[in-house]
């Protein structure tokens, strides 16, 4: 759910490798993004709405992951996508620290970039640039972005 910058870069590079995709997006021109190509469904709705996750055909999916920019719509339909619709792999991005900590601990799969990028910085001040292209490209490699 989500195709701003993440999500529709996400969804590009599964549907490369052969993934069936769903995009999940309030907004009509954010599937712009996945340019006139795009092989998977794109399906207009919030999708913290159960009945919008229905269309787009969660009951039928292995993954889910919420990206949009809203702290609160990714942790709700992680959690719609996970208890109401048993998906076996959620992830969600979560950019407060604290929450994101809170709903690891409630057994959500999180991410916070902003700790992500807390901590290459702090490994570029106290290992160095080399130090801190190791741990950004560990980060960036498996996304098809290990140069950049």
């Amino acid at each position: 759910m989500g195709c701003g910058r993440v999500g529709s870069a996400l969804a590009k590079d599964l549907a490369a490798d052969g993934h069936q995709v769903t995009v999940v997006d309030s907004s009509r021109a954010a599937f712009d993004r996945l340019g006139p190509g795009f092989p998977g469904r794109m399906v207009l709705g919030n999708g913290t709405d159960q009945h919008v996750l229905e269309e787009s055909g969660a009951a039928d999916t292995d993954w889910f992951i919420s990206v949009t920019n809203g702290d609160n719509r990714n942790i709700m339909s992680a959690q719609v996508a996970q208890e109401i619709f048993q998906i076996p792999r959620v992830m969600t991005r979560i950019y407060d620290p604290i929450r994101e900590q809170v709903y690891r601990e409630m057994g959500l799969f999180t991410y916070c970039p902003t700790l992500v990028g807390a901590a290459i910085a702090k490994t570029y001040f106290e290992a160095g640039p080399e130090a801190a292209d190791r741990a950004r490209q560990a980060v960036t490699a498996s996304a098809g972005h290990a140069d950049g």
